[in-house]
Parts: C-alpha cells; structure tokens; sequence
C-alpha cells in the first residue's frame, strides 16, 4: 500500500485523523445519509440513482417512486420501461433502472428477498461497487465493512493530507489503515459534509473550515 503521506510517521496521521473526527463531529452533529429511505433495498435503490445526480433530487424522485413501489418484488416484476419512466429526470435513467431491477431480481433469487450484509454478496448486485456497498451496510445496517469514497471524500482527504492517492479503493484503504473501524462510516459522512458544505472543488470557504490550522492545502 502507498503511504498515506510522505515524510509523515503513521501515528502522527492517525492523531491527524482523530484531529478531523472531533473538530468534524463538533461541526456536524446530525451527520448521515441524506439519502431518504425506509428499507435497505430502498438505501440501496437510492444510492443507486444518486450517482451523478444530487442527493436532493433523488430525494424528489423516491418520494414517488417508492410510494409505488412497495417491495423488492414489485421492483424485480415491474415493466422495465415503466420503471424507467418513473425515474427518467436522474442522469443515465435507463441503466439505473435496469441494475435496480437486475439487483431486485437476484435479491430475490439468490438472498432470500433480503439484501445481503456483506461486501462479497453485495458487490455481486447489478451496479452495487464498494462505494455504494459501503454506504448500504452502515446506513442500513450499522456495519462498519470500509470508507465510502465519493468525489468529496477523494477531495477532503487530499487535501488534508489523508493520502495521496486517486484511486479510489487506494484511498480507502489509506484511510482505513488509519481510521479506527468504529470510525469508517462516520468518517466518510463527515468529509461528504464538509466537502458539500465548506471544502467545495472550485472556492474551498477557508475562513469557515474549522480544520483550516491542520490542513496543508489551506492556501489553494
């Protein structure tokens, strides 16, 4: 595994880490998913649609949707080109819908009609990678498996000086090998919310960022 950051002793990130946990945790007391969902198959169709498109407006879309759409069965047996039509207004609808329902179906065939609580099984899910596996298991079911690295994850993180790598499954595993495991899913909403919030791509809000005296990227 590449180091995290060169010329840093590992202990010295790991107190780094417990550094951007308590000042994030003061910042974000209501820190989670902002992904509204009921059931884990409705997190795991949620998160699903969220790729490419904001939290927000998937939001707007399962509102509906998932007052249709009552059980995974109903997923797996609707008309595809219904199911695409009921989430037309999210980015790449068709092949959203499409792993929705392949997912629906094997959920069904193979899992008992449960969604699995593993990475193994539920990496095996139509459009499901870590990420997406990742969110599933601690939102859903409170099962610290890894760090979901998303664009703001990947952001904060290098900023910060967490690692300096691009890939995102390096990048978990940087901050996995410094992050105690009871950490990992709190960790990965933290920096989801102070990337949306405050350590934004283009104009990161230095005056604002509670983290600004222990980030090395505060003067980009």
């Amino acid at each position: 595994m590449d180091s995290a950051v060169t010329g840093i002793s590992h202990m010295k990130i790991q107190e780094k880490v417990s550094e951007v946990l308590e000042r994030l945790k003061g910042e974000y007391s209501d820190v989670g998913t902002e992904l509204t969902f009921r059931t884990p198959f409705e997190l795991l169709a949620a998160t699903i649609l969220s790729a490419q498109t904001t939290d927000a407006h998937v939001n707007k879309v399962t509102k509906e949707l998932f007052s249709k759409y009552k059980s995974v069965r109903h997923y797996a047996e609707a008309p595809l080109e219904e199911l695409q039509k009921d989430i037309s207004s999210v980015n790449f609808y068709r092949n959203k819908a499409k792993n929705i329902q392949g997912s629906a179906k094997m959920i069904l065939e193979k899992f008992n009609s449960e969604v699995p609580r593993t990475m193994e099984e539920l990496v095996e899910l139509p459009g499901v990678a870590r990420k997406t596996a990742n969110i599933i298991l601690f939102n859903a079911f409170g099962i610290n498996e890894g760090v979901a690295v998303d664009t703001h994850v990947k952001r904060v993180a290098y900023r910060l000086g967490l690692t300096k790598n691009e890939d995102p499954v390096k990048i978990e595993k940087d901050l996995v090998s410094i992050t105690p495991q009871d950490e990992w899913g709190t960790l990965s909403h933290l920096l989801i919310f102070h990337g949306r919030r405050i350590c934004q791509a283009k104009k990161p809000k230095h005056r604002e960022c509670v983290l600004y005296e222990i980030c090395p990227s505060r003067n980009i």
